[in-house]
């Protein structure tokens, strides 16, 4: 691995600036079967979202390739807390990278009983998925509501001493005040951006192509997008101190080194892992050789250093 990689996040620290993706590489074990892949390319690995009970998850069809993109409706499919506590966690090799849970609830009373049983566990720290409908309320989802995204991040952090992510939705209309809303109930980190809500048709049907009629849109063609909430993200975080994941539509190491200027301390890598199973190999040869380049001793130096017009 390449001495210039090494970073730090949320006291963590990292041989990669890499995070692969929840959701994208299912609780680990499935990734690590790739021919050619090493955990060590990656500085963390966020696992599947879980909830508190099993889910088995949407109708399909759960996923639909689009142009430049991807779009998914899996709808949480997992076994649950206690099952990834008891049977997941204890077989993952943790000698090679850092492992982050992704919790996912209908309540913020179900959020905390989530943060408390992963309190628990050996997991190095918490992501904490808001983008789920809360059913006490309608069926609103938490992170389009800076309010309730403040209450499921103040649970969480009143049960867990581990550090805490939370997962930013783009699908709402001012994603800094959020982060600022986050940060106030005692987020560690922030994730920025989940993805963006889209449909697929089928005109001879004339039915969605996807079971649960939208899916959360991923890949390339969200990064415009995801390079400016992080770039509007940062201008709060900065102000604490508070690093981001920056994700959406990372396909190469120019991309990567694009969401770093931006803001992003760590950058995560989803879909392209469908494309091109060892792109994070690529991804962290890239950084490296821009940073030598350009005389940059560490990815630190370069987070935030866009230079606006």
């Amino acid at each position: 691995m390449h001495k210039n990689l090494t970073t730090e996040f949320c006291g963590l620290k990292l041989n990669s600036p890499i995070a692969l993706l929840s959701g994208c590489v299912g609780f680990g074990e499935e990734y690590t079967r790739v021919q050619g892949f090493s955990n060590k390319s990656a500085g963390v690995v966020c696992l599947k979202g879980t909830t508190l009970k099993p889910r088995l998850g949407n109708q399909p069809r759960r996923i639909s390739e689009t142009p430049s993109g991807m779009l998914n409706a899996i709808g949480l499919q997992n076994p649950g807390a206690d099952a990834v506590i008891s049977n997941i966690l204890p077989n993952l090799n943790k000698a090679e990278t850092r492992f982050i849970i992704n919790i996912s609830g209908s309540s913020v009373k179900e959020y905390g009983e989530l943060a408390k049983r992963f309190d628990d566990s050996d997991i190095d720290a918490i992501e904490i998925n808001i983008s789920c409908p809360n059913v006490d309320e309608g069926g609103v989802a938490f992170g389009n509501d800076p309010d309730m995204s403040y209450r499921v991040v103040e649970i969480c952090r009143k049960n867990t001493t581990k550090p805490l992510i939370t997962k930013l939705s783009p699908n709402q209309t001012d994603i800094a005040n959020s982060a600022q809303r986050c940060i106030d109930a005692g987020t560690d980190g922030l994730a920025v951006i989940n993805t963006l809500m889209g449909m697929a048709i089928d005109s001879n049907s004339r039915k969605p192509i996807i079971g649960n009629n939208q899916g959360g849109l991923s890949g390339a063609a969200i990064k415009p997008i995801a390079l400016l909430k992080v770039h509007q993200v940062y201008q709060v975080s900065k102000l604490h101190g508070v690093p981001i994941i920056g994700q959406g539509g990372i396909m190469s190491a120019a991309d990567a080194i694009e969401f770093i200027i931006a803001g992003a301390d760590l950058v995560g890598v989803g879909t392209a892992l469908f494309y091109n199973p060892l792109v994070c190999n690529e991804i962290n040869s890239g950084i490296s050789q821009y940073l030598s380049v350009n005389n940059i001793a560490r990815v630190a130096d370069l987070v935030g250093s866009l230079e606006l017009n």
